[in-house]
């Protein structure tokens, strides 16, 4: 029998190759429970009176950063737990992700406030996909999404008093749109994607409790948990750029064990010293929306006048 490297009592099942270590079932939740924590601290993401609004897809990234934090918020008592979830209209797929989303905040006794797509900007994620394919855009469905979807959540957490937003980036995720921005040449974007955002009038400040855990690990989590969530992927996920580094950066993964490690580090020295040279980023407000934006009109209204 292998035994866990770190209790050294218990039979290990899982072998977390970067490192080397080998756990029990105990000692992994245990060693992703910490790892959260000690994500925290280190970028300092929260204050022990936050208002905390949890982004909550009804995934197993999102779902299992719900349960951590409620964990970890119970040391907390001035401290406030909230889940938010943004409903797209994705037929036959959104409808299970909520349902399940609001059956775990049940369970954890936390409050679940949802905002959808049609009532925010008149138009479902289905009806914008119909018009963009028949107008032959380029743009891919993925491409309104994002932008959608974050200014969504900025005004539903707003809206319920929330003074962070917590989202459930992962490692994967987080180095994935580290290679995207290489591709792009948007390298001055990078200081701006990173574990914590500075605070900027009109937007809530975002945190990523999970951008040092690796993806494999917070289904693992979920699984072990006995955490349900929606295990269908979006339908329209695999049109997205972002879908071919994904499958990349695994293979090499696979093949050199502690790649993603490596290039999130790298990543975070690009952001230390670029930081200083990006261009600073002055705030107007829309001139159709009011929200907070770069330029005069915000990048979702001006995608929503392009439809």
């Amino acid at each position: 029998m292998v035994k866990c490297t770190v209790c050294g009592v218990r039979e290990a099942f899982y072998a977390r190759r970067y490192s080397g270590e080998k756990f029990c079932v105990k000692c992994f939740l245990e060693s992703i429970e910490d790892k959260v924590r000690s994500t925290i601290a280190k970028y300092n993401m929260f204050r022990f009176d936050d208002r905390i609004a949890v982004a909550v897809s009804g995934g197993k990234d999102s779902l299992s950063l719900l349960h951590i934090l409620a964990k970890i918020e119970r040391d907390f008592p001035k401290a406030s737990l909230y889940a938010i979830t943004i409903d797209e209209g994705i037929a036959g797929y959104r409808d299970e992700a909520i349902e399940i989303a609001s059956e775990n905040c049940e369970s954890l006794g936390v409050k679940h406030f949802i905002l959808s797509f049609k009532e925010l900007y008149g138009y479902t994620l289905d009806d914008i996909v119909k018009r963009i394919r028949a107008s032959g855009s380029k743009l891919t469905p993925c491409s309104y999404c994002g932008v959608l979807r974050r200014k969504a959540l900025n005004t539903l957490a707003t809206k319920v008093g929330a003074t962070k937003i917590a989202t459930a980036h992962n490692l994967d995720d987080e180095v994935q749109t580290f290679i995207l921005n290489i591709i792009h040449g948007d390298i001055f974007r990078i200081p701006r994607t990173g574990p914590a955002f500075d605070e900027e009038p009109g937007l809530v400040p975002r945190v990523k409790p999970l951008c040092e855990t690796l993806e494999k690990e917070v289904t693992l989590y979920a699984y072990l948990r006995g955490i349900r969530f929606q295990e269908n992927p979006c339908p329209y996920a695999g049109e997205a750029l972002r879908n071919d580094v994904r499958n990349m950066i695994n293979r090499l993964e696979e093949k050199h064990p502690g790649t993603k490690y490596k290039i999130y580090r790298s990543a975070e020295k690009i952001r230390e010293a670029i930081k200083d040279r990006s261009p600073k980023i002055i705030l107007n407000q829309c001139k159709i929306c009011g929200e907070p934006t770069v330029s005069e009109i915000c990048q979702a209204c001006n995608l929503l006048q392009n439809i």
